[in-house]
């Protein structure tokens, strides 16, 4: 019997228009599940017998601004932060606490009218791009950013999303 890791979701729909919360969670749930098997694909990512937590904090852009200002010392706000609970190398066995992703609606919402994508798609992206993030995954470096952007694009393929990147240049 081969045992699938796995990650425990806490939501918390906090500020902003996010309607159908429960398809919010679905759209998580996926996204961090394709996301786990990605990386449990990987020999150097072993994973906990007991799943790690991931706080999925939804916020408006008014809370993401606060948020990105206080944390950031950028007062605007953004599509996704992720504040890992631990600092993680990419490879590194994670602890029992992952850390918190927060989406801004607003921001979500506009990118994915300018992207000319449905808006649940680019969440998904979003969530995935910040759950790798609490994996020690930065695009800080053009090198560092080809490869979490690769990951991105083979977790969100496995879900039968485009690639978020096409034919851009690494983040």
């Amino acid at each position: 019997m081969t045992v699938h890791p796995s990650i425990s979701l806490a939501l918390a729909a906090e500020a902003g228009e996010w309607g159908d919360i429960e398809a919010v969670e679905a759209l998580a749930e996926a996204a961090l599940a394709a996301a786990v098997a990605d990386l449990a694909r990987l020999e150097a990512q072993p994973f906990p017998d007991t799943p790690p937590e991931v706080s999925l904090v939804l916020a408006d852009d008014a809370m993401m601004a606060d948020i990105n200002s206080q944390w950031r010392n950028q007062p605007k706000p953004t599509n996704v932060l992720s504040f890992p609970a631990f600092p993680l190398e990419p490879g590194g066995q994670p602890g029992p606490m992952l850390g918190d992703i927060i989406l801004a609606r607003e921001t979500i919402e506009r990118e994915a009218v300018e992207l000319g994508k449905p808006v649940d798609e680019h969440i998904t992206h979003l969530i995935v791009h910040g759950f790798l993030h609490l994996f020690g995954y930065d695009h800080l470096e053009n090198n560092d950013a080809e490869e979490m952007e690769a990951i991105e694009t083979r977790i969100l393929s496995s879900l039968n999303l485009s690639d978020p990147y096409g034919d851009t240049e690494p983040v």
